[in-house]
């Protein structure tokens, strides 16, 4: 069988059915909450229809249905090894990767789902990855303007060598921070804390 292709919604209901079973709306209050439309377009339509998608792909199963009072019938879902192995196999993928940056934010938002050394391992091969890009981007602006290129040519380029060196600043010092286990880990960071269970509370109702 094909690698299932996710998309980074999918990748973060993934990560919340490791969290609990959960049925979409649920999800979908939960993502609300924790902000994470600056990450992925969240609405009822493309859940379901997310839901639906990897719940034909194995990566998701029913577990049950209930209904109370006048509200429609929710079904209730878990995460299957199959979709833990394949929300395991993105995050790794893109975490690493400095072209895609869209996804990248998805896989910094849920590499808590890795385990810390991999992840630590991951984000050193990015920091190498985009050293060298600013280092590309550094030589041909600097050949660029000893050519006398017009500087207003060059905007673009220097604007990026800027954030390429930035995020290397910001990469290093979150390495260290997890270097040094400054950083609470995985679900042991935070599925205790009355702030998640008053939130997962608020989500399913």
């Amino acid at each position: 069988m094909p690698e299932p292709k996710l998309t980074p919604l999918g990748v973060m209901v993934l990560a919340l059915l490791r969290e609990a079973d959960m049925h979409p709306y649920e999800m979908v209050r939960l993502l609300r909450m924790r902000r994470d439309e600056r990450l992925v377009k969240v609405t009822n339509g493309t859940l379901y229809h997310c839901v639906n998608r990897m719940l034909e792909q194995g990566l998701i199963e029913k577990v049950g249905t209930d209904r109370e009072g006048n509200r429609p019938e929710r079904t209730t879902y878990a995460l299957t090894d199959a979709g833990h192995n394949a929300m395991h196999s993105w995050i790794r993928e893109e975490l690493s990767r400095i072209d895609r940056p869209a996804q990248f934010r998805v896989a910094l938002a849920e590499a808590h789902n890795v385990e810390r050394d991999d992840a630590v391992a991951l984000l050193r091969i990015r920091r190498v990855a985009l050293a060298d890009e600013a280092q590309i981007h550094r030589d041909g602006f600097a050949n660029a303007r000893d050519k006398g290129v017009p500087a207003q040519f060059l905007i673009e380029i220097e604007r990026q060598q800027a954030l390429l060196d930035a995020e290397v600043v910001w990469l290093d010092a979150l390495l260290s921070r997890l270097g040094a286990d400054e950083i609470p880990w995985g679900s042991a960071g935070h599925l205790d804390t009355d702030r998640y269970l008053a939130q997962r509370k608020a989500a399913a109702q």
